[in-house]
């Protein structure tokens, strides 16, 4: 009768040992896990902005963040937002991103921008950026956005697009990319070079938002990769 207990004492023991030892691997593997684990790169985006060539510049619009001159021109109402929601969407494709609210950003932007209207630009992005917690913060501007007249395979006028998108370090206020785009369509027979960009576009005559969403491609292939 003894050795029996003592047999059932002893199997008890073992299985308690050895599901302590497999809770505590198990513990430390998931910390392990957590630990190796990289933080996504938190990205503020302030609201894209119009900016049309001054009176005494021709038709050249200056970026207000880096003073680089660039061929403006019509704007159309409300093209500005249309730029912005064309690049976050590219963002969002990027699992290693993550957006601060937009309505949060336009908020910290606004109160900032009031309150520090003697100081450049770069210096009140570095300042929403640190307040917002953000890792960058990106801005953009559009210089010219006319849309299409016609159809897709007949057109009196084609797209014409420009703009230019900056992000910017928080820690230091350091600009570390900027994506320009600038195209009128074409078609082949005014210019045999765009055949590639042409056909690429589906070989018809693009609207103002296609022709963004092309050059948005395009600039994002310099994107600065965030990987874990």
């Amino acid at each position: 009768m003894h050795n029996y207990y003592w047999k059932k004492f002893s199997c008890i023991a073992g299985f308690v040992l050895v599901a302590f030892l497999t809770l505590s691997m198990t513990t430390q593997a998931v910390e392990k896990s957590t630990g190796n684990a990289k933080l996504p790169v938190r990205i503020a985006v302030i609201s894209f902005q119009p900016v049309a060539p001054e009176e005494d510049t021709g038709n050249t619009a200056f970026c207000p963040l880096c003073g680089i001159g660039s061929s403006g021109g019509k704007i159309l109402k409300g093209s500005e937002k249309i730029v912005e929601e064309v690049f976050v969407n590219k963002l969002r494709e990027i699992k290693e991103v993550e957006l601060i609210p937009a309505e949060k950003v336009e908020g910290v932007y606004k109160r900032i921008s009031s309150e520090s209207l003697k100081e450049p630009s770069l210096k009140r992005l570095e300042k929403v950026g640190k307040e917002l917690g953000a890792d960058f913060v990106a801005v953009g501007y559009v210089y010219r956005y006319v849309e299409r007249v016609g159809y897709k395979y007949s057109s009196e006028r084609p797209a014409s697009v420009v703009f230019e998108i900056h992000l910017m370090k928080t820690i230091d206020g350091s600009l570390v990319w900027r994506g320009f785009f600038d195209k009128t369509q074409k078609s082949l027979m005014e210019d045999v070079f765009q055949v590639s960009s042409f056909l690429k576009g589906g070989a018809k005559w693009l609207t103002a938002r296609q022709l963004t969403e092309q050059g948005m491609s395009n600039i994002f292939e310099t994107f600065p990769k965030f990987e874990n």
